[in-house]
């Protein structure tokens, strides 16, 4: 990793925003006050503020897909990608697009799946089994 990105987002709660990053995605928590946490989300910092999320829409044409725009993620070696995924189906969380192959067969193959924290965030993670492929063309 050539260095740690920090993301600073809002959030409605922090109590469900604690469950849902710590229970559900397995982030780690970190400090926090009384207005805000932070967590270790796949190895970068998010900091969750309490106010109004930004607004989204579905602009974003991806392969086959209409995604929520702006979103945030991670990218995640396959087999990680694999095990998160299966956690969240067993935790009932409900998909905006369900895990899938995106790109099969092309430059840049990978899994994904979208879904949204407690607030409202649309979040996508994605998956490789290439890293190498993760800036193909």
């Amino acid at each position: 990793m050539k260095s740690v990105f920090h993301l600073a987002l809002h959030v409605t709660d922090l109590e469900s925003t604690r469950t849902f990053y710590r229970d559900v995605l397995g982030c780690e928590e970190g400090r926090s006050t009384e207005t805000w946490v932070d967590f270790d989300f796949f190895g970068h910092q998010l900091s969750l503020h309490l106010g109004k999320p930004f607004d989204t829409t579905r602009s974003g044409k991806v392969g086959d897909h209409m995604v929520m725009m702006p979103h945030m993620g991670a990218v995640l070696r396959l087999s990680d990608w694999l095990d998160l995924s299966a956690r969240l189906v067993a935790r009932g969380v409900e998909f905006d697009i369900p895990p899938v192959v995106r790109f099969a067969g092309e430059p840049g193959e990978q899994r994904t799946m979208f879904f949204f924290d407690p607030s409202g965030n649309p979040i996508e993670i994605k998956g490789f089994a290439d890293f190498d492929q993760l800036f193909a063309k």
